[in-house]
């Protein structure tokens, strides 16, 4: 990015962007298509290009996503084509893919560029190349404490999304949707954002600065604001379990009362499902990370490695070094 800073992309500007999104294997489809079927919709809307952008990966192959399905490219990231925007959209893998001399290549790119953007693990490369220091930054809810660890001069924040002068990132699809129809929203207005929302049938609940939750409620009708507070209560607390009399006293119910709430809405009681969110927890940083087993054990609230395989094993079949191994 030019010290020239000329204007920010989050501006009214109808001048067309052009954007390069670099795509990694291991990107999750539908942060691919959060990030640029909007813009889509916004020409479609316009009824004219106010969007152009190319799709590229870091050798020239079409990445392929966590569903399987590749992504089409234009050819391999070419640090000295121009664009606007540049953007990385990564996950699984990525922390590997974005070694070696990308974050060179990128930083070369940036430079040139009026922002540059980290689609969820898409900002280890941001971070990589230096181009977070100093300035807040989120990633994935999943990888917050491991990117907090990794980048000690990056402010990070459990945020859907952050803008800090001409660099953003975003924690995952739905919030780089909010994001994409904020920059629709800043340089065309609202009447185009809202008719882009509605080609998507698509409703904002949600803030910037909200955290990201480990449970997505979602707008599920009628769930009960009790149940939300207690799970947001246990995922608050996956590395020092509270006990669940400690969940009903905090959301204003009896013990007996949270175990009937939770049988309505989920099928079983708190402390089976509290049990399997910090399992889920644990199976992530297995499968994700090569933490030592105890380290996992600690920050998933069980009070041994014995303790912890038991119960992992008991959940998914296998215990966790077997897992990781296969």
């Amino acid at each position: 990015m030019s010290k020239s800073e000329t204007r920010s992309i989050f501006l009214p500007d109808p001048a067309p962007l052009r954007l390069t999104f670099l795509v990694f294997s291991g990107a999750s489809i539908m942060c691919v298509a959060s990030a640029i079927d909007p813009l889509r919709a916004a020409n479609r809307v316009a009824g004219k290009t106010l969007f152009d952008w190319s799709i590229v990966s870091a050798d020239g192959k079409p990445p392929v996503t966590t569903s399987g399905l590749p992504v089409a490219v234009a050819g391999k990231f070419d640090p000295t084509a121009r664009a606007d925007v540049l953007v990385a959209v990564g996950g699984f893998g990525t922390r590997a893919g974005s070694s070696g001399t990308l974050p060179t290549a990128f930083r070369r790119a940036a430079r040139s560029a009026r922002a540059v953007g980290g689609v969820e693990a898409g900002g280890w490369l941001l971070a990589r190349a230096g181009l977070l220091d100093g300035r807040a930054a989120t990633t994935h809810w999943e990888d917050l404490e491991d990117f907090s660890a990794a980048f000690p001069d990056v402010d990070v924040r459990p945020d859907r999304y952050v803008i800090d002068g001409p660099v953003f990132t975003t924690g995952g699809a739905s919030p780089t949707f909010d994001l994409m129809l904020h920059l629709i929203r800043s340089r065309l207005g609202m009447a185009v954002a809202l008719d882009v929302a509605s080609v998507f049938i698509y409703d904002q609940a949600r803030a910037a600065t909200d955290a990201q939750p480990l449970v997505s409620l979602g707008r599920l009708d009628g769930y009960d604001p009790r149940l939300a507070q207690a799970i947001r209560l246990m995922e608050s607390h996956v590395d020092r379990p509270l006990p669940v009399s400690a969940i009903a006293l905090r959301a204003g119910v009896t013990a007996r009362t949270l175990e009937k709430i939770f049988a309505a809405a989920i099928g079983e009681t708190p402390g089976a499902y509290y049990l399997r969110l910090r399992l889920n927890a644990a199976r992530r940083l297995v499968l994700d990370t090569s933490e030592p087993m105890a380290d996992i054990a600690a920050r998933t609230g069980f009070s041994s490695s014995a303790a912890f395989s038991r119960a992992f094993s008991r959940a998914f079949g296998k215990a966790p070094v077997r897992m990781r191994r296969g």
